[in-house]
């Protein structure tokens, strides 16, 4: 073994130092090693905690309790937002959507922790505050402005580094309270107070980030002095867009050593005069509102009283649980005017009826109804008439354009089926108005949209139902498909001819026998005029009389036997088609009209729902 020499510790790297260490320490190996390590783990427990420790701390905790009311409002929002998105536009929705991604977020972290930004304007002392709050100078303070130009984050307890990446504040920035009585304070355990750059400042970059991180915390408290308090910037900007956050907003008046004899209360009286005209509600007489209050951070007057209410603020727990409730007021409140309706929008039976009226008047209905009638009066009138009679309506009506047995086969003039389809498309528009009426506009234009594309085709289905009803004044413009199947509706297997009665074949077998005693007496009278027969007027004459005078009493009495079941039949007519026309409509305009309906109805649901447990009255 080689001894070592003063001279060989002498040696190395030129230092003076025994192997170049520049601490002199020996090291001949593992006990050298040991000894290097338990210094390492006494200097390590000795040290004051660095600003990257809570980075090693795990998460815990979900913050909303699960029987509480923001889970519901959240899960409806949620379903508001995806039942809504194929009728409202991204921008719309963007603010909700928003807020359910902040709120997810916001569950996924620590609920043993409160987030509390201290926000404020230039030389308002935000920062002597915040100092004062941890009992320690952590965020710069000066003449020089802006003196804070990143936010700085001070955590009593550690896991809350999930929270401090949310807000994105740096590793070097992140520290912890001076060893003091603001440090142990049992309340504060869970606070993580935020100290943000000025709001006003000149630098654009630090107003964006003030904005970012006041839309994540759990609570902030504004800062203002004696002579911005009033400043329109922190009103418009910040304080009455926010005021549905009253429960999680602490105004604090500072400098208020400033200000001589009553000067402060009367600056904080106006102060509350402002507060109350932005619209947010104030935390006296026990209700729920916004915190109040003057202090001095630089003399320490008023901070105890801050630091006490901010630990009963925090030692709640609720905080976070109150900020994205708000949140969610504000959302549903921009919400507002696309889910609420003015009145009770909807499809009446009056509206439905009134559409069902101009759809069969536009079909011809009631002349359809008309037509069968006169079909089975025509009808009757063949098979009850006297065969003279028929033979002169033969003759009379043979060959005219306008005849009874043309009637359904004339082509619709151009003007009527123009008249028509107005009617229609008058109908169509009459029905979508009224089912839009006094709904918020993207609702209203769908109904008016699934009306519309509807009724495409409608005025041709329609046609096509009085041409298979032999409507008068009807044709035939290819309202069925390709193939000749109908696309439209039956009309309840109407028969292609009235039916007969039962009596009937006795009427007929009766003018039947008038006939042949006609022609019985004629033939009698001719033959005694010729002298085939022997003379005898009187009996011939009545025989043949009674035969001219029972034809026409014969037909006289089907008339009037027949005209109940014609005029019957003729109604039962006009209301299959009718029954057939509203069908036709209700399938393609009606349905498609109550379906946008019934899903404004669920959105509604929900928005209700999001709305119900509302803690701002918003």
């Amino acid at each position: 073994m080689t001894a070592v020499t003063d001279e060989d510790h002498g040696k190395g790297d030129g230092t003076g130092k025994p192997d170049g260490r520049a601490d002199g320490r020996w090291d001949d190996g593992l006990i050298a090693r040991r000894a290097a390590a338990a210094e390492a783990r006494e200097a390590e427990e000795t040290a004051p905690p660095t600003p990257a420790e809570d980075d090693a701390e795990p998460q815990v905790e979900a913050y909303a309790p699960a029987d509480g009311p923001l889970p519901t409002r959240l899960d409806a929002l949620r379903e508001l937002v995806g039942l809504s998105r194929a009728r409202l536009d991204r921008d719309t929705l963007a603010e909700a959507g928003r807020v359910l991604d902040e709120a997810a977020a916001r569950q996924r972290l620590s609920s043993r922790h409160t987030v509390i930004a201290v926000a404020g304007a230039t030389g308002s002392g935000k920062s002597t505050l915040f100092n004062a709050l941890a009992g320690a100078p952590i965020s710069d303070t000066g003449l020089r402005r802006p003196t804070t130009s990143q936010p700085i984050a001070c955590s009593w307890t550690d896991g809350a580094a999930g929270l401090l990446d949310r807000l994105a504040v740096p590793g070097r920035l992140r520290r912890r309270p001076h060893p003091g009585p603001a440090a142990f304070d049992e309340a504060l355990q869970g606070l993580v107070l935020v100290d943000l750059p000025d709001h006003d400042s000149a630098a654009t970059e630090h107003r964006d980030q003030v904005d970012r991180v006041l839309a994540l915390v759990d609570a902030v408290i504004w800062v203002v002095d004696p002579e911005k308090y009033a400043d329109a910037a922190l009103h418009e900007r910040y304080l009455r867009p926010l005021a549905g956050h009253a429960e999680v907003t602490f105004v604090v008046l500072n400098q208020t050593d400033r200000l001589p004899g009553e000067a402060a209360d009367l600056v904080l009286d106006d102060l509350r005069r402002l507060l109350d005209e932005d619209g947010i509600a104030l935390g006296e007489h026990g209700e729920p509102g916004a915190t109040v209050m003057s202090l001095s951070a630089l003399t320490g007057d008023g901070v105890p009283e801050l630091r006490e209410m901010i630990g009963r603020f925090v030692s709640d727990r609720t905080a976070a649980t109150r900020r994205l409730s708000a949140d969610v007021d504000a959302a549903a409140a921009r919400l507002r005017k696309v889910y609420v309706a003015e009145g009770r929008p909807g499809l009446g039976e009056r509206a439905r009826d009134e559409f069902t009226d101009r759809l069969a008047e536009a079909v011809g209905a009631a002349a359809a109804g008309q037509a069968a009638e006169r079909e089975w009066r025509r009808n009757a009138s063949r098979a009850c008439g006297t065969p003279w009679l028929r033979l002169w309506r033969w003759y009379e009506n043979r060959g005219l354009p306008g005849s009874l047995d043309r009637m359904g086969q004339a082509l619709t003039p151009p003007e009527e089926e123009l008249t028509a389809r107005q009617r229609v498309e008058q109908a169509v528009r009459i029905v979508a108005d009224d089912a839009a009426d006094g709904l918020p506009g993207p609702w209203a234009q769908a109904v008016r949209e699934a009306a519309f594309t509807g009724a495409q085709g409608l005025p041709e289905a329609l046609d096509e139902l009085a041409v298979r009803a032999g409507a008068p004044g009807a044709s035939k413009r290819g309202g069925g498909t390709e193939t000749g199947r109908s696309t439209v509706p039956q009309l309840g297997g109407r028969p292609p001819k009235p039916p007969r009665p039962k009596w009937w074949p006795a009427a007929v077998l009766a003018q039947a026998s008038m006939t042949l005693l006609q022609i019985f007496g004629g033939l009698w009278l001719v033959g005694q005029i010729i002298g085939v027969l022997e003379p005898g007027l009187v009996t011939p004459a009545l025989i043949m009389l009674a035969g001219v005078v029972g034809g026409p009493l014969v037909e006289w009495a089907c008339a009037a036997a027949i005209r109940g079941p014609a005029r019957r039949y003729g109604q039962d007519a006009e209301r299959r088609l009718r029954e057939a026309a509203a069908g036709c409509g209700r399938a393609r305009v009606l349905d498609p009209v109550a379906a946008e309906l019934v899903r404004y109805r669920e959105v509604r649901e929900r928005y209700v729902t999001v709305t119900d447990f509302s803690t701002t009255g918003r």
